[in-house]
């Protein structure tokens, strides 16, 4: 109990002082008995004292001195005037020249009358020329003198002791000073850039006691599986004999897989937060150097200072930086220093000597280029998926980022999660700080729905740009595009439900049709075909109607021919083609630089590949034509109204006869009345039901269409 309470005494002191630290206290609070550590003294000081003492030698020597500078013609007139008591002849170079009393009180020698400091009458020397050579001023001297009384001539020789040794020491001075300068900035004195001496060593950055991280486990919405597991590693650190009395070792590493934006970092900031044990943390590209043998260098000296602070978390985000496939590219160098700091990294993470209490946890979305050594166990013993979060993860998110917002008391969060399907957490980060500027801009005093739904919008496909000059033409054939996309999709049963299409262009997109997927783990072949349609649906209008196409099929063309082949060479789902698959999920394949099929199979791959957009095309083509005029009426509503959504394809087509899990949303979480949709037309931004939905649109020629996809669907272009 006592040992307990004078830590809690110390860890109170180390507290004031940080407290006292952060406030500009001064050295007397913070370095005191207290705890805290003491101020370094700098020798800059010294440095600076020592040259004011040599500057101040040379300038304050002759400070009780109030000599002027004059030549030999003013001499002469002094001497003419019989002014002048004496001349002082020095080191043969110089005249002092010394002026009577009697003659100081004439208005040229007001100047010189007095002292410099003090105010006392000054006695001399008064002025000062160069005399040349001795006997030409002694010559010159007798020519211009009063025989009657000649002025008294004395010489002498002075010694300028200090301004000696100050010409002497002072270039020593600044030699010395500049070499201080340079060797501090090489060894860490100065800027990162500069520290020549230390590059060999990490980079990386400690948390500990000391600068306690704020984040932990409640602050990371979701991602339940993967806390259970990092929490383990946690509870090992805390415990170890909760562990080691029934035989087991301590985990060497575990591996944060999953999508951009899903929260490893953040998961790894959590373990810093929780684990009271020192954290290091730092970047796979902070091995990465231009000098040979320096990544190799910072792992060793990393895991040297993990050892001597063990038990210890190496966290390094981004691995893949430094530890990809080895022998992979067939460039030399730069490659191969890499290897080197990956054999290092591989050593010391489980080689001979590293029974140390060390675990290390990574982050990386390419885990499938990582090299194969690094990832067996011993090394990284687990791989933590963080995947994209679902229904209930969203929600949890959403609840944490709009915790410091102003949101208005009829906001459904329910409703929010199941608009975002396939956002990942940053993206939901996003949404709530793109809500709150656009109810800024609005002058709102809360964020209402509606924000988060135009933020959406803003965020799916960008600015909307009402301004922007469309021709009739131009304007007539975007709107048949995409109600050819909204009419094909609401006749196939297994094609996602329409939220919302528009013409106003938005982004980088002339027009575009939401939709909102349902969240599915696996697809099958129907399902697959009916999105392929789909997304040929507005190329298919362009037909039907104009009997001509355009080039703003374009991203749609790209969509259609990634599923195509996917179904052809990933999922096997081609009859010809049959069973089998030519994707490498391990990313260790040796079919880097060749296919790994004869020629006479591309050519199959590629018939298959266009039969199949073929047919799905024509299919596109038949639905259309036989619903032509429907899609004439959906299609001149749009013209007129410019957004139209899912209660006008109802009016038009009825309601679709097959019930999936978004059709069991109410009318009200699904879309937004016809007034709303009025509203929108004539006000200045969006207010439609935005969602992460499979959004189709029609791009000018040079344009890259904005689109989102559903789960399944970015996996499949992923993996093409």
């Amino acid at each position: 109990m006592a040992k307990n309470k004078d830590d809690n005494q110390l860890n109170k002191l180390r507290e004031q002082f940080q407290r006292n630290q952060s406030n500009g206290g001064d050295g007397d609070k913070g370095g005191g008995d207290g705890g805290g550590p003491k101020r370094r003294f700098n020798f800059y000081w010294i440095y600076a004292i020592i040259f004011l003492f040599f500057i101040g030698i040379q300038l304050f020597s002759g400070m009780y001195a109030n000599l002027q500078n004059t030549n030999y013609r003013d001499f002469e007139g002094y001497l003419a005037s019989d002014e002048v008591a004496k001349v002082v002849i020095v080191n043969n170079e110089k005249a002092e020249i010394y002026i009577k009393k009697d003659a100081l009180s004439k208005p040229e020698h007001e100047e010189v009358r007095e002292q410099p400091f003090g105010g006392g009458v000054n006695d001399g020397p008064h002025y000062v020329f160069n005399i040349g050579t001795v006997e030409e001023f002694n010559k010159k001297l007798e020519e211009h003198q009063n025989e009657e009384q000649p002025v008294i001539v004395e010489y002498t020789k002075r010694e300028n002791v200090w301004g000696d040794i100050l010409s002497w020491v002072f270039p020593i001075i600044i030699m010395v000073a500049i070499w201080i300068f340079i060797m501090r900035r090489m060894s860490g004195g100065g800027a990162a850039g500069g520290q020549i001496f230390n590059i060999g060593k990490s980079k990386a950055t400690l948390f500990d006691q000391n600068n306690n991280v704020k984040v932990n486990f409640k602050d990371v919405a979701g991602l339940e599986g993967a806390k259970e597991e990092v929490q383990e590693i946690v509870d090992f650190l805390k415990n170890p004999t909760k562990y080691t009395n029934l035989g087991g070792k301590i985990p060497k590493g575990a591996l944060l897989v999953g999508p951009p934006g899903t929260g490893k970092t953040l998961l790894a900031k959590a373990v810093a937060g929780e684990a009271k044990v020192p954290f290091f943390s730092l970047s796979g590209s902070d091995f990465v150097e231009m000098f040979v043998g320096v990544g190799a260098s910072r792992v060793r000296d990393l895991f040297k200072q993990a050892k001597e602070k063990a038990p210890a978390i190496i966290f390094i985000d981004e691995i893949d930086a430094v530890g990809r496939s080895r022998g992979r590219s067939q460039m030399t160098g730069a490659n191969d220093e890499r290897e080197n700091t990956l054999n290092a990294l591989l050593t010391e993470m489980d080689g001979f000597g590293t029974d140390t209490n060390v675990i290390v946890l990574a982050a990386t979305n390419r885990a499938d280029v990582l090299d194969r050594a690094l990832m067996r166990a011993g090394r990284f013993d687990r791989q933590i998926h963080v995947d994209l979060p679902d229904l209930a993860e969203r929600k949890e998110i959403f609840e944490v980022h709009l915790r410091p917002l102003k949101i208005s008391k009829e906001l459904d969060i329910d409703f929010l999660a199941r608009q975002t399907p396939g956002f990942s957490g940053a993206d939901i980060a996003n949404v709530c700080n793109e809500a709150a500027l656009v109810a800024a801009r609005k002058d709102k005093k809360e964020v209402e729905r509606q924000d988060f739904l135009d933020a959406v919008d803003r965020i799916i496909g960008g600015l909307e740009k009402k301004n922007k000059l469309i021709s009739e033409d131009e304007k007539n054939t975007i709107a048949f595009h995409e109600a050819g996309h909204a009419t094909v999709s609401w006749l196939l049963e297994h094609a996602a439900p329409l939220v919302k299409v528009t013409i106003i262009p938005r982004g980088r997109s002339l027009g575009a049709a939401w939709y909102l997927p349902e969240e599915r783990s696996i697809t099958h072949t129907e399902q697959m075909l009916d999105e392929m349609c789909a997304t040929m649906g507005g190329r298919a209008a362009e037909k039907v109607m104009f009997d001509k196409i355009s080039t703003g099929a374009l991203s749609d063309l790209e969509k259609v021919t990634k599923q195509a082949q996917a179904m052809v060479t990933i999922y096997g789902l081609n009859d010809k083609i049959g069973n089998v698959t030519y994707y490498d999920s391990s990313g260790q394949s040796d079919y880097s630089f060749s296919k790994p099929y004869s020629e006479k199979t591309a050519e199959l791959i590629d018939e298959e590949v266009k039969a199949l957009i073929e047919i799905q095309y024509k299919r596109a083509i038949e639905l259309l034509g036989n619903n032509k005029d429907k899609l004439i009426k959906l299609a001149e509503q749009l013209l007129e109204e410019e957004v139209i959504f899912k209660e006008d394809l109802e009016t038009i087509f009825g309601k679709r006869p097959w019930k999936n899990e978004q059709d069991k949303l109410k009318a009200s979480e699904n879309g937004h009345s016809k007034e709303e949709s009025k509203a929108q037309v004539a006000g200045d931004s969006n207010v439609s039901p935005a969602n992460s939905g499979e959004k189709a649109s029609i791009d000018s020629e040079d344009s890259e269409t904005a689109s989102t996809t559903d789960d399944e669907q970015e996996q499949v272009e992923k993996e093409i």
